[in-house]
């Protein structure tokens, strides 16, 4: 199944930044934040598990859209395709890595900082992009400073973004949806308080008024 990924706004203000440790949290967290509202996951390629764990919420927990954070090189785009994501996010952008997502089919989220980068995304077609990492490169104001010049852009901040100040983010017209970390919290994890994550991802409805 192919989506765009400006639709992935559409299922909700967050999309949580998933680190798994553990290939058999991976299935009961998914299932989870999908109990909470929270349909669209990112799993970060951070972690020697994070490939079968894609692979094992993509099978077992339909209701979920996977897709794989942390792409950035053309071996790591073909992975997450084999292993069911629907969608990739990269931390920067490179015409390589672009290149690759239209090879494999899989519709990428890249990462902007600058505006010279925000150009090359949208020379390569892309009007959805991913501002990482938010708040180190100005945040809330960066984000009202590119509106100006890229009115027909919009953006996911990712990387500080808390429910401390996740509406602020939200409340921008230029920002369909933001990216964090706080749905999934280690301890809640280690413990398998998945009764806690669906709370906290149930909460996020709430971010956008």
């Amino acid at each position: 199944m192919s989506i765009e990924t400006a639709s992935l706004a559409a299922h909700g203000p967050v999309i949580p930044v998933i680190v798994i440790q553990r290939l058999e949290d991976a299935v009961p967290m998914a299932q989870a934040l999908v109990a909470g509202g929270v349909k669209v996951l990112e799993v970060t390629l951070r972690t020697p598990v994070a490939l079968a764990a894609m692979e094992a919420i993509a099978r077992a927990v339909p209701e979920a859209i996977v897709g794989a954070g942390t792409l950035r090189t053309v071996d790591d785009v073909r992975a997450a395709r084999d292993a069911g994501c629907q969608f990739g996010v990269s931390p920067g952008f490179t015409e390589a890595l672009a290149e690759a997502c239209r090879v494999h089919g899989l519709p990428l989220l890249p990462g902007v900082s600058t505006a010279s980068e925000v150009m090359q995304a949208n020379d390569a077609g892309y009007r959805f992009l991913k501002l990482f990492p938010a708040v180190a490169v100005g945040g809330v104001q960066l984000l009202k400073a590119l509106a100006g010049p890229f009115a027909d852009v919009s953006f996911c901040p990712t990387g500080g973004i808390t429910p401390d100040n996740a509406a602020q983010f939200l409340a921008l017209p230029n920002v369909r949806v933001c990216g964090g970390s706080w749905l999934t919290p280690a301890d809640a994890v280690e413990q398998g308080d998945w009764a806690r994550i669906t709370e906290l991802a149930r909460a996020c409805s709430a971010l956008r008024g």
